[in-house]
């Protein structure tokens, strides 16, 4: 969607830093930044990890060319000697990191990054406003997905923010538990499965909504599912169901009370013998109304704009921050920030989730001393190798391991309420 190269998806300060550490010698020195999260915004008990493929696609195309190079010379953002070295940028450090679809708490070292200074700093901007939207996107899917229980989502707000955000939306929906997208560019490019039938503007290009249903029915068969409610719904329904007969596959409400009319379209259905025709409700739903709507006779939900705004939680207040640096000695050092209110712990660490006899999550342990605690297991993967993708993996994993992941969390992680994380953070 892009013709020029990731590299200049960065901040202008990113490469003056990389043109003073060049100068006084420091840009070669072995550094270690974590991306993590001081606290989870919005109340959340959780939250979830999706984006980790998406940087990795970018960072394998994170190049300076002649074009991004003309621009920086152009624009005297850095020297003539900056623009040598950024020419032949190329990531060769390590990456490590939550596998996508794990789930992750204040404090986690969701990503670590290993290489030297000027390598790795470049990299912030691109990897925060990745890994921010996209696992701002994933938890609120995954609150959602959870009040719905086993009833089928469909992503379809694509037209509620940008183009590219709403196919990095889809694919985090998706692999929070989201069946399908209206988007089909999340079709092409990551896999998610799409759907989608018609709007209000196909039965009001009509002469009347018989001749709409019609129509759709002779073009996509009996089992398409007709949007109901242009005009009058039980009118709607009637001809729906003459039209397709008792197979009609699923009628759609967009507006209204929805639990209320749901009720009586399910009503209705029935007793025109259309007893398996399914009922997906859509408009400005979010987690609170999917799960007011649990006692409806709702078969399936559509979700727009909440979804692709974090349901009122659009980032994951993510930071890209060091922990160590290589010294003058060439010795490692841990070391942190002390700012009032933003303080960051130093050291490279590892990650475990300690869980009790019955397989639920007790506590996130983030250590440095390099041991696994017992009764936990390690939550941190190898991703990228000296510069090499090692960690690349398909969606279906990852929505099969946030499956898993979730459903070993404590029932107060469920809760939909503003409160405190799920489980503790403990740092040894």
């Amino acid at each position: 969607m892009m013709s020029m190269s990731s590299a200049l998806l960065t901040d202008h300060y990113e490469l003056t830093m990389v043109q003073a550490a060049l100068r006084s010698g420091a840009a070669s020195r072995r550094t270690v930044f974590e991306v993590f999260a001081r606290q989870l915004p919005g109340g959340r008990r959780y939250g979830v990890v999706a984006g980790a493929g998406r940087v990795l696609d970018a960072l394998e195309d994170f190049r300076f060319g002649d074009e991004e190079l003309a621009f920086l010379r152009d624009n005297q953002v850095v020297d003539a000697p900056t623009l040598d070295f950024l020419a032949g940028y190329r990531f060769s450090g390590d990456l490590y990191g939550y596998p996508e679809g794990e789930c992750y708490f204040p404090g986690s070292p969701i990503l670590t990054v290993e290489g030297t200074f000027a390598e790795a700093v470049l990299l912030e901007t691109v990897i925060l406003s990745i890994l921010n939207h996209d696992c701002a996107i994933a938890t609120a899917a995954s609150r959602m997905a959870r009040a719905a229980g086993t009833r089928p989502l469909v992503e379809m707000g694509s037209r509620r923010t940008h183009e590219a955000a709403a196919v990095a939306a889809a694919r985090a929906a998706y692999l929070s538990g989201f069946a399908s997208t209206s988007n089909l560019m999340a079709g092409h490019r990551y896999g998610v499965p799409t759907a989608g039938t018609a709007a209000h503007a196909f039965t009001l290009l009509h002469d009347s909504e018989k001749q709409a249903f019609q129509a759709q029915i002779d073009s996509l068969g009996e089992s398409t599912t007709l949007l109901v409610d242009t005009y009058d719904v039980a009118e709607a329904v009637r001809t729906g169901v003459e039209l397709a007969g008792p197979d009609l596959g699923a009628v759609r409400l967009d507006s209204g009370d929805l639990a209320e009319v749901a009720h009586e379209v399910r009503a209705q259905l029935d007793a025109l013998g259309a007893d398996k025709t399914r009922i997906l409700v859509t408009s400005d739903l979010d987690e609170y109304t999917i799960a007011a709507l649990s006692a409806a006779p709702v078969d399936a939900y559509g979700v727009g704009t909440s979804l692709v705004t974090g349901s009122g939680v659009p980032t994951a207040a993510l930071v890209y921050k060091l922990v160590a640096r290589e010294d003058s000695n060439g010795i490692m050092q841990p070391v942190a920030k002390r700012s009032v209110g933003k303080p960051s712990r130093g050291g490279r660490k590892e990650a475990f989730r300690q869980l009790d006899p019955a397989g639920t999550a007790v506590a996130e342990l983030v250590t440095v001393s390099g041991e696994r605690p017992e009764s936990s297991r390690p939550l941190q993967a190898e991703l990228l190798r000296d510069g090499e993708i090692v960690g690349r993996e398909g969606l279906d994993a990852a929505r099969l391991r946030h499956r898993r992941t979730v459903a070993e969390l404590p029932a107060e992680a469920h809760q939909l309420s503003r409160g405190y994380a799920a489980i503790p953070t403990v740092f040894d």
